[in-house]
């Protein structure tokens, strides 16, 4: 019986237990330990209570009285449906919020629990960590599940260093549910000991997948930045699975942008003073306190100065926006002797340079909003992607500048197949404007040849499945196939096998071009209507073109979910955390990064 101590069943029957320690403690013969029902400890058992008690004393002491008798005569006020209620919301909050695990051991935190339910102590940290790892093991085989019923997926990988100079390869996964909805999930934040090596990190990214029982074959893209270590492994696993490899566009967009502002001397010159500015407010502690005293007196917002990092998407824009917003006040600022001595005015920037600033900001503004898009991870982005360059291309060249060194501000990303294959099958952009006649008419081509090659698969699998189900009713005619084989072998057949293969080719060939030249030739879907909208509307009337829209349209534009995966690890395995194990920081963002969705929440 609980809290009593008693025998399990089938045991000898032991002396009753007089000792009031047994309303605390469970024992456990089998192994000679006694658990403690408050905290879940376990300590040794040796016919003696006088651990039990130094136990009560230290870890469970009565808050009114020091006495022992105190408080095992205490009159327990929770229930064990209660506690374990309380116990479950503790670990959820340490998920949901990103919590240390060690939170549970802080003095405030148990003082506040006392405040709740005086009745109720949370157990320990050892606890929880083994609850953690058992929510862990029940998600990632929700997960598995999931997964087994899809036909194909996609991966997003990054790799990232914590504080504690541990690195990990972030995983994500996406793919089109059957009720044309995106679905996205965290596979891992995988613990990395060896070189990043191309070999290694194609290798890394093979055991991500078979730890979720999935087969390569399911996996139709990676989406990566342009770091030539993870290039070339997705060049491997391509060559390898045939997966096709898709640079992340908000990554390639940002290396536009900044080899663009390098390309220009005078507008590199311009941005170099614009960084040191910045530096010098976010250094020196009297010129931002002047600089707030100075955003107060005109009225400007009391914003902070924006410095910009090379590999952070559009941080140069952001810190243009800024400058310009506080120009006066940091003009004021630097004006004061007090702050700036005379003849030490480099800092501020001359009038030209402002100008540019200008130019450049609004010539940026249209990469902000293109980046911003293509980060989202609920919506189709890839096959937006080409229509999107095409009209920054247009943005830049159409846009007035007065000065010289913005003119020469230009864009040039390029677009693979993988992406020109998903904007062919997006009904918004199935029509290729963006290309030369002739690029769009072979694009569409390349889309009837996989077509036809699904629709040759479905009818594969078809066959497979109707000789296993007819295996059975194949031996009682067996002697009639034989003569069929017989008369056909003697007497000739008036059909070969191979004309009839022939016209089942023929055919399958006529349905597909028949198929992909009414998708093609219907008006295109407005730009502001949801294209998973339409395909789930209209995937009895293709078929084969919907099985192949499921396999691209589920590709993200850029590798944004791995990086966000590396906000919530970085959370976890922050300065406080540094002590938590790899394993244990894996497990944590996996629970974080999945409880929100609706396919796993049955076990939140």
């Amino acid at each position: 019986m609980e809290g009593t101590g008693e025998c399990s069943e089938g045991e000898p029957r032991k002396r009753q237990k007089m000792s009031k320690v047994w309303e605390h403690f469970r024992l456990n013969r089998k192994d000679n330990t006694a658990q403690c029902i408050h905290c879940k400890a376990e300590l040794a058992y040796h016919n003696s209570t006088t651990s039990m008690l130094q136990h009560l004393k230290r870890k469970h002491p009565e808050p009114k009285s020091h006495t022992l008798d105190s408080f095992v005569q205490r009159v327990p006020g929770c229930s064990v449906v209660q506690a374990a209620e309380f116990t479950n919301s503790i670990l959820n909050m340490i998920i949901t919020d990103m919590r240390p695990l060690s939170v549970v051991e802080d003095e405030g935190f148990q003082k506040m629990i006392s405040t709740f339910n005086p009745n109720y102590t949370p157990p320990s940290r050892t606890y929880f960590v083994k609850m953690m790892e058992k929510k862990y093991e029940e998600i990632k085989d929700k997960l598995k599940n999931i997964l087994k019923e899809t036909d194909s997926i996609a991966l997003t990988a990054d790799i990232w260093t914590s504080v504690a100079t541990e690195a990990y390869l972030g995983v994500t996964c996406h793919f089109l549910g059957e009720d044309w909805k995106m679905k996205s999930h965290t596979l891992t934040t995988m613990p990395l000991e060896e070189r990043h090596t191309a070999a290694n990190i194609a290798e890394w990214l093979e055991e991500v997948i078979a730890k979720f029982d999935v087969p390569p074959e399911k996996v139709k893209a990676v989406i990566h930045d342009n770091g030539a270590n993870i290039v070339a492994a997705v060049k491997i696993l391509a060559e390898k699975h045939k997966w096709a490899s898709v640079r992340c566009a908000g990554h390639t967009l940002n290396l536009v942008v900044q080899n663009a502002l390098k390309s220009n001397q005078s507008i590199s010159k311009c941005m170099a003073a614009a960084r040191c500015l910045v530096e010098h407010f976010k250094k020196s502690e009297m010129a931002c306190t002047k600089l707030k005293d100075k955003q107060q007196q005109m009225g400007t917002a009391s914003h902070m100065l924006i410095q910009d990092v090379s590999t952070r998407w559009n941080s140069t824009f952001h810190m243009l926006c800024r400058l310009l917003e506080q120009r006066w006040p940091i003009t004021a600022a630097l004006s004061d002797p007090a702050l700036t001595p005379r003849g030490k005015h480099y800092l501020d920037l001359k009038p030209e340079q402002w100008n540019i600033i200008e130019e450049i900001s609004k010539a940026l503004q249209p990469f902000e909003e293109a980046t911003v898009f293509l980060s989202g991870q609920d919506y189709v982005t890839l096959s937006a992607l080409p229509q999107l360059v095409q009209s920054l291309k247009k943005s830049i060249q159409t846009q007035v500048f007065e000065t010289a060194p913005a003119q020469s501000y230009q864009a040039e990303p390029q677009s693979s197949n993988t992406v020109l294959f998903t904007a062919a099958l997006d009904p918004r952009f199935k029509k290729l404007k963006f290309l030369l006649p002739d690029e769009a008419f072979k694009i569409q081509s390349m889309v009837q040849t996989m077509v036809l090659d699904v629709k040759k698969t479905m009818r594969q699998k078809n066959s497979g499945e109707n000789e296993v189900s007819t295996d059975a009713q194949d031996k009682p005619v067996e002697h009639q196939q034989n003569a069929n084989t017989f008369f056909k072998n003697l007497l000739g057949s008036s059909e070969s096998s191979t004309s009839d293969e022939e016209d089942k080719e023929q055919h399958l060939n006529q349905a597909v071009q028949k198929e992909v030249l009414m998708y093609f030739g219907e008006h295109t879907l407005s730009k502001r209507e949801n294209p998973l909208l339409w395909w789930k509307s209209n995937a009895a009337r293709y078929p084969t073109l919907s099985k192949l829209a499921k396999f691209f349209l589920c590709i993200p534009a850029t590798s944004t979910p791995s990086e966000r995966l590396f906000s919530a690890a970085g959370n976890i395995a922050s300065k406080r955390r540094a002590s938590l194990s790899s394993q244990h920081v894996d497990m944590l963002t996996f629970l974080h990064s999945n409880h929100s969705y609706t396919g796993l929440l049955g076990l939140f």
